[in-house]
């Protein structure tokens, strides 16, 4: 089922939020210091990233690797030309955020309860009641307010997520007078038919609301998803450098789409996004240098379409 109506076509340009420095470390078993965060963070920005999410203000003791976020975010906030995001989950995560100096703080939610519960230790409703505290805290301070739906597309506990439930919660978000709404699929649960499903209600029950997506490759078809999102406008998407991440408190969360396969992706299709994907190889080398290991990333390993190989390095066969 793909996107057939006539105001529905792909965008020129798109909108890439990294969010390598948040979602794609939060999981892993190598804790990064705040200086080697840093340096990641100095490489995205020399290959034009330009949007970050950068961290969440959570209990160190929850996310130990995003224990240093007020750090973080201080070191970076100066940069005028860079907007940072951060996750809050309560009115103190709000205050950090405000003295760090961030550009918009995400409210985050499950569509599902009880992966609302494991992630937060709170029922959707509780969720939803506590962000009008944190939308008071504040009020007045000149930080955008954005949302996330985790597990948008299907539950690893509960299976099928109701559209209506994406809805129901895009709406709240909407009367808090939030505008941009990410719709995660914290398990790679997303198939394209699910993604036209969802992108078609949000804009029938939420037309206000701006949508993002945020897909992980835990399935393989996560640029399939892109494609379908493309396909029906959508011009603003999430992705980590070279496939890092996934969800502490979901089984199976392996890592976001890539950044670079992303790009690639859009660069081939002619649609701009600002960003360079030589650069983002580059960044990618050294976040896979961090991190120690090899990272699920492809365009980071085979390198763009019309990357030559020296022909005299490889055998001939014979016979």
């Amino acid at each position: 089922m793909f996107a057939t109506a006539s105001t529905e076509c792909p965008p020129r340009r798109v909108q890439v939020t990294e969010v390598g420095p948040r979602d794609g470390l939060q999981n892993e078993p190598v804790i990064l210091s705040t200086a080697e965060k840093l340096e990641l963070i100095h490489a995205l920005l020399d290959a034009g990233v330009r949007a970050f999410e950068l961290t969440s203000f959570v209990s160190p003791r929850a996310v130990p690797a995003l224990a240093d976020a007020d750090e973080l975010a201080a070191a970076l906030r100066e940069r005028r030309d860079v907007h940072l995001s951060a996750l809050v989950p309560n009115p103190r995560g709000a205050e950090r955020a405000l003295a760090a100096g961030v550009d918009a703080v995400v409210l985050f939610v499950s569509a599902s309860e009880t992966h609302n519960a494991k992630n937060v230790n709170r029922s959707v409703a509780a969720s939803l009641e506590g962000f009008e505290a944190v939308a008071r805290a504040l009020e007045g301070s000149g930080i955008e307010l954005r949302g996330a739906i985790a597990t948008s597309f299907g539950c690893p506990f509960e299976g099928e997520v109701a559209v209506s439930d994406v809805g129901r919660i895009a709406r709240r978000f909407a009367a808090l007078g939030v505008r941009h709404v990410s719709l995660g699929d914290t398990t790679g649960m997303a198939t394209p038919p699910l993604v036209t499903e969802r992108i078609r209600h949000l804009r029938e029950v939420a037309p206000e609301i701006v949508p993002t997506l945020h897909f992980h490759n835990t399935r393989g078809i996560g640029l399939a998803n892109v494609m379908q999102g493309l396909a029906l406008g959508v011009d603003r998407y999430e992705s980590a450098i070279g496939g890092l991440g996934g969800c502490p408190f979901a089984p199976g969360a392996s890592g976001n789409i890539a950044s670079e396969d992303l790009l690639y992706l859009l660069d081939e299709m002619g649609i701009e996004t600002g960003l360079d994907l030589e650069g983002m190889i580059e960044a990618a080398g050294a976040a896979s240098r961090l991190m120690g290991r090899p990272l699920p990333a492809q365009v980071s390993r085979a390198g763009p379409r019309l990357a030559l190989s020296d022909c005299s390095a490889v055998p001939t066969a014979r016979g």
